[in-house]
């Protein structure tokens, strides 16, 4: 239920509800109870959800961040999962959320930059798709007369993650980096993707 309510109409659980779905094949106490503070949070809250009001100067946009190293504590040191990132995004359309995501990532990143960046990467694996979509639409239901040019704006707190994206060359620091985070590159340097900075406090995510 709870997984259904953060996938459809109640975003701001997705962090919570991930956390208490990691024990579900062996589940404590304090995860009990946090499930049921959740299920207060939500009760309390019946009247809240999402409002859709389309812009239409607006079109495909997506909101990036990461929260680095978020669940580690001194009193968890043996608990490599405890210094995972967690990445954090949302896709919007219209000024319309329609895609929203909250998850650890699966390998350890040694910089607030690198945990940026596979968060990046991350949000344009479901990007992209969405833009193949939206051409395809166009093809078979055309709303112009002139094919309009589908792009994404991406915006993004960690100016290093956007030098990192927009840079083709590798540096002593970003070398230890996998090639597999840098196969959007390519729509960057065409300007499918733009990638553009932004203020944290401005930001429309909040991965932890």
């Amino acid at each position: 239920m709870l997984g259904y309510l953060q996938q459809t109409s109640r975003p701001e659980t997705s962090m919570a509800t991930h956390q208490c779905a990691r024990f579900n094949n062996d589940p404590k106490l304090c995860h009990e109870r946090a499930v049921k503070r959740i299920c207060k949070y939500l009760l309390g809250t019946m009247n809240k959800g999402l409002i859709f009001k389309p812009d239409l100067s607006k079109g495909l946009e997506c909101y990036v961040d990461a929260d680095f190293a978020g669940g580690w504590s001194s009193g968890d040191q043996t608990n490599p999962a405890s210094v995972l990132s967690r990445t954090g995004f949302v896709i919007m359309y219209a000024g319309c959320p329609i895609f929203w995501s909250s998850k650890l990532q699966t390998e350890i990143a040694l910089s607030t930059t690198e945990a940026e960046y596979i968060a990046l990467l991350s949000a344009m694996r479901e990007v992209l798709p969405f833009l193949n979509m939206m051409k395809e639409i166009h093809d078979v239901f055309p709303l112009q007369e002139t094919k309009p040019n589908f792009f994404c704006r991406v915006w993004e707190d960690n100016r290093s993650c956007i030098n990192v994206a927009e840079n083709p060359k590798f540096t002593p620091r970003t070398k230890h980096i996998a090639l597999k985070y840098h196969h959007f590159r390519r729509f960057v340097t065409n300007r499918t993707i733009k990638i553009n900075p932004i203020d944290t406090r401005e930001s429309q995510v909040y991965p932890s």
